[in-house]
């Protein structure tokens, strides 16, 4: 039987104020997938996080302290990320915008002086309001997709403990890895300067 989801929703701010508020020792993966369970987001309170971009998809800050950070990724049709981890760190993913596919990946190798690797698809899902997600620490590699098919827009939340400021990017056809700087297209509601959206 299904876990019923998303019992309340509260706007974005109340939201990020109650992970705030969770002392860093019960910040696990189990208690704060529990409370995103518990708890969606209304969608109409993201207005100020979202910009969106026909080149890539954006990174959009909206609270950061040295526990965790919470930022709104919004994808338009057809766009997705490319295959990533995310340094060992937790992170908790729900779309209150549309829906997204999510696909696993396993690393089988990995030579780091070499910079090769060869990784293989595992388990995929679907993450929409009522199906938030987290990632699995056992199999942190992932990929995020908004499938033409779905032909819509999409808004995911995502919730990075602790936050980091880069990612290894896996190119699976080559069969090589990297290291990628991370950046914000907008923090905490006003873009980047040398942002441009198309």
């Amino acid at each position: 039987m299904e876990k019923q989801v998303s019992v309340s929703q509260l706007v974005i701010s109340d939201w990020v104020a109650g992970l705030a508020a969770m002392p860093e020792r019960e910040f696990t993966l189990q208690n704060v997938q529990d409370y995103i369970i518990a708890h969606a987001v209304k969608p109409e309170t993201l207005d100020k996080y979202l910009f969106f971009s026909k080149g890539n998809y954006t990174r959009n800050l909206i609270f950061k302290n040295d526990i965790f950070e919470c930022m709104a990724i919004c994808w338009e049709i057809g766009q997705s990320s490319r295959v990533h981890n995310h340094r060992d760190q937790n992170c908790w993913m729900s779309a209150p915008i549309g829906r997204l596919k999510i696909q696993n990946f396993r690393v089988t190798d990995q030579d780091a002086a070499l910079g090769t690797c060869h990784i293989l698809p595992t388990d995929v899902y679907e993450m929409d309001a009522a199906h938030p997600v987290h990632v699995d620490p056992l199999e942190p590699v992932h990929q995020v997709l908004n499938l033409p098919e779905y032909n819509q827009r999409a808004v995911s939340i995502h919730v990075y403990s602790k936050p980091f400021d880069t990612c290894e990017v896996y190119q699976r056809e080559k069969g090589t890895y990297r290291d990628v700087p991370l950046h914000y297209t907008s923090e905490y509601g006003k873009l980047n300067p040398e942002e441009k959206l198309i």
